[in-house]
């Protein structure tokens, strides 16, 4: 789960949010590469935090540099003083996000290679999907995230956090996960109705 004990009779302020970026056009097909590498990466790690943290970071940081291809976004969180609160937002989120369009991880994903994943067949919409816990206040992530300079603040303070090993638990999925399937404009619709056009 990645959330510790780090709540202390109520006085300890949790963040659990979630962050849907949508973008679309073959120029962000790389993208899929670098999601799939971190998942790799996070599967071998067998969920160390900090591995997690640096796959956060990578993704957040290549999603501001293909700010060109981002279409639409959302975000939605809630504060919580309890631990088992938290850990039942976490979980419930977890499984949402899972059950998204074609967003579970093929069950051979650990033998991808760095060769398949710089010939990606062109992928028309793709959905990251990141989810957090966070310790404090953080206000660049507790606003409407829908907008380009806000999500651009909100991909920055999530790196931020990941540093300041302020993150208690990191969730990634993304739309479609499977290499060569396609995302259709209609599914994009019927699976990510709260996305905002950008």
């Amino acid at each position: 789960m990645g959330i510790g004990n780090l709540f202390q009779m109520g006085k300890t302020r949790f963040i659990v949010t979630r962050l849907f970026v949508h973008l679309s056009g073959s120029g962000a097909t790389p993208l899929l590469g670098v999601l799939n590498r971190a998942a790799r990466d996070a599967i071998a790690a067998d969920g160390d935090l900090d591995t997690l943290g640096e796959g956060l970071a990578t993704i957040c940081q290549s999603l501001l540099q293909y700010r060109d291809f981002w279409k639409s976004a959302a975000n939605e969180g809630d504060e919580y003083w309890d631990e088992g609160d938290a850990s039942t937002a976490i979980e419930e989120l977890f499984t949402d996000s899972a059950q998204r369009y074609l967003s579970e991880l093929p069950p051979n994903l650990s033998t991808t290679s760095d060769d398949d994943l710089l010939t990606l067949p062109p992928t028309g919409n793709l959905v990251v999907m990141l989810t957090v816990a966070y310790e404090g206040e953080v206000p660049d992530l507790e606003t409407n995230l829908a907008d380009l300079e806000a999500l651009e603040y909100g991909l920055k303070a999530l790196i931020s956090l990941h540093y300041n090993q302020k993150l208690r638990a990191i969730q990634v999925h993304f739309s479609p996960a499977q290499l060569g399937d396609e995302l259709t404009d209609d599914q994009l619709l019927q699976n990510f109705p709260e996305l905002i056009p950008l």
